[in-house]
Formats: structure tokens, C-alpha cells, sequence
């Protein structure tokens, strides 16, 4: 039988058809190449260097400090330093933020929390040898009250009795913008110390019995007494401090671990005008032996009370002009840590694969607070429909360029009600119906205040757009500077103005304050009629939050539920209830830290506590 014969065509197909299987094949091979030149693996750290011979931390915190006086030390680098030659009467814990004992073996309250005792531990002295006595902390907390308005974050201590200034009783302190504030200068108050007169110990009879571990009593009197304490700070003995407080603080011992707080020797004499010197008598883990225009040094002190549990021989701040020229050191190895360095957002970029590159949110708070005195924003279902109506996440990726954590929650270091403001435009648009605006109807174009700064002016223009696009709500942007933004905040000539805080303490009823001014409870009454108006009266019985029937959009809220178990004071989940600010991020800060250093820790306050921190000199980069 004769074979049929395949049509020329068929092979010339099947030709074809392995040829183009090759090319293909080739390009893969080609491509797949392109893709490893194009895409390197990239390295493990930003800079691999020999870590230092010895127990040496060079740390870069920044350009060279003002001051190194804790009266004055607002943010860093004057902090850091300060928290390594000074210690408080309590520290706080790198990771958690709790507070740890310090000069304070131990502590004890009131039950009503405002009377604070602390017990000095035998052991602490001064770096010359000295005893440290509680009669210290009473010296130096005086210091600080006749400094006044010279005093570095003067708000945090307006709570104790006898320090709160008279400003600060006739009007309500204005927030601490971030964006515009700069440290106090460095200079200090002519007046004398003597002229501010001690409280007598009979004021004060707090019994304790240490082994019981019982709660004492507070002798607090009404302000208006004739026997309130004119300085409610006291030396029982060497080594008992007493503390007595306006207003109930469950956080104080948070509080006094602030830089602010700590003992400076003999009441500050010697610090000023300079500050410190390689002279200067301190407390912390570590003493000054050098400063200069480059940095300050430091080394162990022999005399810190647990100096055996110190593993770092010396510290070296290294100062830089700029987060390139301290970019370019670390890369070098002549540091081993940056902080507090102002990168570029093309640099965090880069930076962001790196293993020693690390980010944290920071305890600082961007918001917009309204003017409760106008119409419609006195109402609180306003207020929370414009909360709701913006998309954090979105506003933060875009405009922030990520550079900044959403702010969900009033308080970066907060407990209360995490994620509760996010993004519900469904909720939103039923609130401001119930308030008598539906779909936006009838709802005055808002006036948005915001200083003159490229990042507000894009982050309000999206809000904007987002309370039209989500309540049909009109918004005008009115750019000023910063000295017209205090007068208007005064005024009151606003309906939304922007405002930035630091909050420099883990202190709820402090960071209250440092934004809404007070941390005093009022009662919130809803008029009987539909417009859900707030009404405002001073808080004079607890019974009466228990009282008040809560707007529909808010019954069996938790946060009811908390409002109604504390009194006196507000807290967090108050604060989320009443709005009267729309929270819209937090800021975040950033470090580079060397492999081989262990125990620094980034957080939120930036408090670093060097204590804990090692540097491991026999570390290698492992062979890949």
C-alpha cells in the first residue's frame, strides 16, 4: 500500500511551530535574567560595620543641645541625655511603657488618688557619693515652680497642689502645636528659692504600715480652706516623699518619670547658665565627663545604686547638622544609633527594607477641634458624623505619603476603644439626618482653619472633599499663620481649626488637659426637643451621668458604660464620646540601630532607657 504523502505545508507549520517554541524559550531565559539584574537581593542592613571595641554606645540624637538642665528639657536630644545622667523617682519600661521603680524602691495612694506617697530608696546617691534624699525631690520640684513659664512642659505638673500657676486658673492653656514649637530658651528665674515657703510636716499625717500594704489616707482640704497646703509637696523623712494632687491621677507614677521631674543637686546650683558641664553632679546610671560643640560623653557612674547591672562603659551623643550627615556616619561606623533625625520621605523609602531601619508611632496628636459654641457643632451627633465621614487610611497612604499611623483612637498610647473612629459613612449620613440635616440640607459651609504648611493644606483639602463626597457638606479653607492661629483660637472666630500636640507623658489626665485644656467633668444633658443640642453644666453629682437618657445613636455604647463608672475626672473613653476634636493621625518617628546593639528599644515617647542596653563586640555578619 502506498504511504500517503504529507502536504509540504504541514512541516513547514511544524517548523515553524518548534521554532517559535525556542524564541520563546530564549526570551524566558533572557528575561528571567533581566529580572535578577533588575530586582537584587537586597541586603540584610543598611550599614554592616565592625561594632565598637568596648561597652561604647554612640548614639546621634540630633544637632548639639541647648541645654542639659531637666528643668528645660522639653523633647530630645535633651531628654535622652538627661535620662541617662538623671533618675526619677520612676522609669518607664522600654516596651511597655509601664512604670518601673527608679530612685522609688515602692509606692502607695490614696484611694481617692490624689495622695501619692513614694519610698526612697537607702542606697541612691549623687554621683559624688552622696546621699539622695527625698528632701531633694522637694528642693527641686520648688526649683521648677519658681521657674514658672521658663519651665519646659510646665503643664506637667499644674496638678499638684501649690504648683499649678495663676495663668493657668484664669484661662485655659492653649495646646502645644508640634508643628510650631520649639524648646524654652535656656534661661533661668532670678528669683530665690527661699521665698517659696516648705509645708510644715504637721500638715500632712499619712499613716502607713509598710507590711500591710494599706492604702493612705488622703488630707487633702477643699482649695478654698484656710489649711490647704501652700506646696503639696513634702519630705516626711530621708527617704518618704509625699505628693498631694488637685485632681485624682491613677497615672502619677507614669507621670514623674517625665525628665522634668528628676532631682537636680543642691536645688540647681551650678547648672545655671550653662546647664551642665563635665562637672556637673547627677544621679542616673551614667555621669557626664565631657561636652562640647561635637556631643557629650558620658560614662558608668560608680555611685549609681545598681551600677552592677549596667553592662554600657561610656556614651557618646554625637551631634550631626543634619539626618544626612548622620546618615553618613552610621554608614562609616562612626555611630552605631540615629534618632530624631528629620528624613527625607525618598530616604525612608530606601531605609524601609532594612532590617536595623525601625519605625514607631509617636505620642504626638494632628486634629481639627471644633467651636462647640456654634450652631450646628454643639451638637454631638454632628460631630461624630464628620468624625466617621473621613477615611484615615486613605488620608495617611495618600496625602501623608505613609509617613503617619491613622489616628482611630484619641491617644497613640491609649486603651480605651481602639479602631472606634473608623470610616462608617452609612452612620454617618443617619446622624446627621437625626441632627436635621439630611443628605447635607441645610448645613453651613464649614470654616476649616489651618496654618500655612504644604501637608495641612493637602490633608484639608481631602478631608474636604471627603465630608462632601460622604455628607454632601461644604467646607472653606481658610490658610492663616501661626500668629493669626492663636488669636482666632482665642476669639473663638472658627468652626474647625487645626491643632498639634506632643504628649510627652503615659498620662491620661495630663494628655487630656494638654488638648482640651481641662480634665475637669462636666455633664453632657440632651435638651428634650429632636435637634439633640448638648447643654453643658459643671459636674456636682456623680448620679447625675447615671441620669442622663443617651441619643439613639450612642444607646448601649461601651463607652457609655465607662462614662458612667468614672467621675470627677474624664478619661479617654469621655473623650471619645463628647468629640469635641476629630483625631486624624499620628505622627511616626524613625531610627537606624546597629545589629550588635542590644536592649534599645523604639516607642512612643521616645524614652530610652540605657540601662538595659549591651553592645555585643563579637558579633559578625553571617556568610551568605
Amino acid at each position: 500500500m502506498l504511504k500517503r504523502k504529507r502536504p509540504q505545508t504541514f512541516d513547514r507549520l511544524r517548523r515553524c511551530a518548534f521554532w517559535h517554541a525556542g524564541i520563546v524559550a530564549l526570551f524566558a531565559v533572557i528575561l528571567s535574567g533581566c529580572t535578577e539584574l533588575q530586582q537584587p537581593k537586597v541586603e540584610p542592613f543598611y550599614a554592616e560595620t565592625v561594632p565598637p571595641p568596648k561597652q561604647e554606645l554612640r548614639w546621634s540624637n540630633g544637632k548639639t543641645p541647648s541645654s542639659l538642665d531637666p528643668a528645660f528639657a522639653a523633647a530630645a536630644p535633651e531628654t535622652d541625655i538627661i535620662r541617662a545622667a538623671y533618675e526619677g523617682l520612676t522609669e518607664l519600661d522600654n516596651k511597655s511603657l509601664r512604670e518601673t521603680p527608679g530612685v522609688a524602691e515602692r509606692w502607695e495612694s490614696s484611694p481617692d488618688l490624689k495622695t501619692w506617697k513614694f519610698f526612697i530608696r537607702k542606697d541612691a546617691q549623687w554621683s559624688n557619693g552622696e546621699s539622695l534624699k527625698a528632701s531633694d525631690f522637694v528642693a527641686s520640684w520648688k526649683r521648677l515652680l519658681a521657674l514658672r513659664e521658663k519651665a519646659a512642659n510646665k503643664h506637667l505638673f499644674q496638678n499638684i497642689v501649690g504648683m499649678r500657676s495663676k495663668a493657668a486658673d484664669d484661662e485655659t492653656e492653649l495646646p502645644i502645636d508640634f508643628l510650631q514649637h520649639t524648646p524654652p530658651e535656656n534661661t533661668v528665674s532670678g528669683k530665690n528659692l527661699s521665698e517659696i515657703e516648705l509645708l510644715p510636716k504637721s500638715q500632712i499625717s499619712l499613716p502607713l504600715d509598710p507590711a500591710k500594704q494599706q492604702p493612705i489616707q488622703s488630707e487633702n482640704k477643699p482649695q478654698a480652706s484656710t489649711n490647704a497646703p501652700k506646696f503639696g509637696v513634702e519630705a516626711i523623712d530621708d527617704h518618704t516623699l509625699v505628693v498631694n494632687l488637685i485632681l485624682p491621677d491613677k497615672d502619677f507614677p507614669k507621670l514623674v518619670s517625665n525628665p522634668i521631674f528628676r532631682p537636680v543637686y543642691k536645688a540647681g546650683t551650678g547648672l545655671e547658665p550653662i546647664g551642665i558641664d563635665s562637672a556637673t553632679v547627677t544621679n542616673g546610671a551614667f555621669k557626664v565627663t565631657k561636652v562640647g560643640d561635637e556631643g557629650v560623653s558620658l560614662e558608668r557612674s560608680d555611685n549609681y545604686w545598681n551600677a552592677k547591672a549596667v553592662a554600657l562603659e561610656r556614651l557618646r551623643f554625637v551631634a550631626a547638622k543634619s539626618a544626612e550627615i548622620a546618615l553618613d556616619s552610621y554608614k562609616k561606623g562612626d555611630i552605631d544609633v540615629i534618632t530624631n533625625a528629620s528624613f527625607e520621605p525618598l530616604a525612608l523609602k530606601i531605609l524601609t527594607p532594612y532590617e536595623d531601619f525601625r519605625r514607631t508611632t509617636h505620642s504626638a496628636l494632628n486634629f481639627y477641634a471644633f467651636n462647640e459654641t456654634k450652631a450646628p457643632f454643639n451638637d454631638r451627633r454632628v460631630r461624630e458624623a464628620m468624625a466617621i465621614a473621613i477615611d484615615r487610611a486613605k488620608l495617611t497612604e495618600g496625602d501623608l505619603e505613609g509617613m503617619n499611623q491613622p489616628a482611630f483612637s484619641f491617644f497613640p498610647l491609649g486603651e480605651a476603644r481602639k479602631e472606634t473612629l473608623t470610616l462608617d459613612t452609612v452612620k454617618a449620613k443617619q446622624l446627621l439626618e437625626k441632627a436635621g440635616f439630611p443628605d447635607g440640607e441645610g448645613f453651613p459651609a464649614v470654616r476649616l482653619v489651618i496654618n500655612r504648611n504644604d501637608i495641612q493644606q493637602r490633608v484639608a483639602k481631602s478631608v474636604a472633599r471627603m465630608w462632601k463626597q460622604n455628607l454632601n457638606i461644604d467646607t472653606l479653607i481658610e490658610i492663616k499663620e501661626a500668629g493669626e492661629i492663636e488669636e482666632i483660637r482665642k476669639t473663638g472666630d472658627y468652626d474647625l481649626i487645626r491643632s498639634g500636640v506632643v504628649l510627652p507623658a503615659n498620662d491620661e489626665l495630663v494628655n487630656i488637659e494638654s488638648v482640651l485644656g481641662s480634665a475637669e467633668k462636666t455633664t453632657v444633658a440632651v435638651s428634650p426637643e429632636t435637634t439633640g443640642e448638648n447643654e453643658r453644666v459643671n459636674e456636682t453629682d456623680d448620679q447625675a451621668l447615671l441620669n442622663v437618657e443617651p441619643q439613639e445613636s450612642i444607646k448601649d455604647d461601651p463607652a457609655v458604660e465607662q462614662r458612667k463608672e468614672s467621675s470627677g475626672v474624664l478619661t479617654e473613653a469621655d473623650v471619645m464620646y463628647e468629640l469635641k476634636i476629630i483625631p486624624l493621625y499620628f505622627p511616626k518617628s524613625y531610627a537606624l540601630i546597629k545589629p550588635y546593639v542590644l536592649g534599645f528599644e523604639m516607642n512612643a515617647l521616645d524614652a530610652h532607657s540605657l540601662k538595659e542596653v549591651s553592645i555585643d563586640n563579637n558579633w559578625r555578619t553571617k556568610v551568605r
